[in-house]
C-alpha cells in the first residue's frame, strides 16, 4: 500500500530511547542540543510582530507565484552590501527571487527542477541530515563528498571530483556549515563553479546561518555568484529567530540565460502550490529589519559560550575544540572508546547532558560531539562543567 520512498526505519534507537527514558524520569536534563531560538530565553519585540501581522491587506488574496513583489524587495535589499564569489553582479533582482514556506519546500523545487528520478546530488560531510529525507521525497540520491579538517575544515576536491558520475546534477554547499561553521572559501567558489560550469551542473548554497560568522566584516555571498548556475537559500528561522513564521526564499543567479529558464520553471512548480501566507509575507520587511537586534543577542550568547566552553577545555587534556568560523555550533574531539552514540546515551544517563554524537552530522568517524551554542548560558555552562567532569574520571 505505501511506497518504498517512506520505507524510513521507524523504530526509535538506542539514543532516543534513553533520551525518552530520561523525559519519563522527571530528572533535570541539561539540553546542550537547543536549536529553537524561541524557547532559549532571547527578548523578542513581541509587540512589533504582532503588529507587522496586523496588515490589513493580509485580508486579501492577491496570489504571485514567485511571492509578493515587496517582500522579494526586502529579500533583494537584504543583500545589499555585501559581496559575492564572482561576476560584476552587485545587488539582487526581486524577480530572480522565490519565496517559499521553508528551506526544505525549496529544496523539494530545485530537486524537482534539476534531477530525474535516480539523478545525484553532491552534499558535504559532516552536515544536516535533513538532506536525506528530502532527497527519499525526491526519488534522487545523495553523495557525499568529504570536508577534511586541517587548520581548519576545507573541502576535499579530489574526493569530489571522483564523485562526480554522468547522473550528477549539483553540488550542495552549507555556507557556513552545520555543524562545522566553516565558510566556503573564494578559491574554492571559484573551483565548484570550474567543476560544474562545463558539466552543466548547479551549485545548491544554503545560507541559513549566514549572518552568524566571526568576523567582522560581512560574509561572502553565493547570491551574487554568476559563474555557474547557483540556488541561493536562506530564510527567517535563523536570520530573524523566527523558524514558525514559515518564511524562506531561493535567489536564483548565474548566467543570464540558465536563470531565466530556472526562474520560469521554479515559478510553475511555485505557482503549483502557493505556500506562503500573506500575512507572513507583508510583514517580511519588518521581520528582517528586526533581525539586527536578535542577532546580537545571539552572538553575545555563542561568544559568552565559547568563553566557558574553551576556559573548561583548558582544563581538560582529553578534550579539544575543532576550529569555526561561524554558525552557531561547536565540535569537540573526544577519545574514542566505542560509538559516538554510546558516549551521548552515557552522558544522558550518568550526567544528564543531552549532547549530539558525531554520526548525527555524518561524520566520518568516531570522537566527536556537537553542543549548541545558544543553549540559556546557565545550562550550558553545567553541562559543560558535567562534560568535563565526565571524561576526567
Amino acid at each position: 500500500m505505501f511506497t518504498s520512498r517512506t520505507n524510513w526505519p521507524l523504530d526509535p534507537n538506542r539514543f532516543t530511547r534513553a533520551l525518552e527514558e530520561h523525559r519519563r524520569s522527571g530528572r533535570q536534563l541539561l539540553d546542550l542540543t537547543a536549536s529553537n531560538p524561541t524557547a532559549c530565553g532571547f527578548d523578542y519585540p513581541r509587540e512589533e510582530i504582532l503588529t507587522a501581522l496586523a496588515d490589513p491587506r493580509a485580508l486579501d488574496y492577491h496570489p504571485e507565484s514567485k511571492g509578493l513583489l515587496e517582500a522579494r524587495q526586502a529579500v533583494a535589499k537584504y543583500y545589499d552590501g555585501r559581496a559575492g564569489f564572482s561576476g560584476s553582479v552587485a545587488r539582487v533582482n526581486p524577480e530572480h527571487v522565490l519565496l517559499a514556506s521553508g528551506t526544505s519546500e525549496a529544496y523539494s523545487h530545485i530537486f524537482r527542477l534539476l534531477c530525474e528520478p535516480g539523478d545525484e546530488i553532491l552534499v558535504p560531510a559532516p552536515s544536516y541530515p535533513l538532506f536525506e529525507f528530502l532527497a527519499d521525497l525526491a526519488d534522487i540520491r545523495l553523495v557525499p563528498y568529504p570536508l577534511l579538517y586541517d587548520h581548519g575544515w576545507q573541502i576535499d576536491f579530489v574526493s569530489l571530483r571522483a564523485a562526480l558520475t554522468p547522473r550528477s546534477r549539483a553540488v550542495m554547499v552549507v555556507h557556513p556549515n552545520n555543524p562545522t561553521g566553516s565558510f566556503v572559501k573564494a578559491q574554492e567558489a571559484a573551483e565548484l563553479a570550474g567543476i560544474c560550469a562545463p558539466r552543466e551542473m548547479a551549485i545548491v548554497a544554503d545560507e541559513v546561518f549566514l549572518d552568524y560568522g566571526s568576523m567582522p566584516e560581512p560574509a561572502r555571498t553565493f547570491a551574487l555568484h554568476d559563474a555557474a548556475l547557483t540556488f541561493t537559500l536562506s530564510g527567517l528561522s535563523k536570520i530573524s529567530l523566527l523558524p514558525q513564521m514559515k518564511l524562506a526564499w531561493t535567489v536564483v543567479s548565474g548566467p543570464a540565460p540558465l536563470v531565466q529558464t530556472a526562474v520560469e520553471r521554479l515559478e510553475i512548480i511555485a505557482d503549483t502550490y502557493l505556500s506562503p501566507g500573506t500575512p507572513v509575507q507583508l510583514a517580511l520587511p519588518k521581520f528582517l529589519a528586526l533581525r539586527h537586534a536578535l542577532q546580537a543577542q545571539v552572538q553575545n550568547r555563542i561568544s559568552a559560550n565559547l568563553s566557558v566552553l574553551d576556559a573548561a577545555l583548558r582544563q581538560a587534556s582529553l578534550l579539544t575544540r575543532l576550529d569555526r568560523e561561524g554558525g552557531w555550533y561547536a565540535t569537540l574531539r573526544v577519545p574514542v572508546t566505542g560509538t559516538d552514540e554510546t558516549l551521548a546515551v552515557s552522558l544522558l544517563e550518568r550526567c544528564s547532558v543531552l549532547v549530539h554524537p558525531g554520526h548525527f552530522f555524518n561524520f566520518s568517524k568516531d570522537g566527536f560531539l556537537v553542543l549548541s551554542l545558544i543553549t540559556p548560558e546557565r545550562e550550558f555552562e553545567e553541562g559543560v562543567k558535567r562534560l568535563r567532569k565526565f571524561f576526567d574520571h
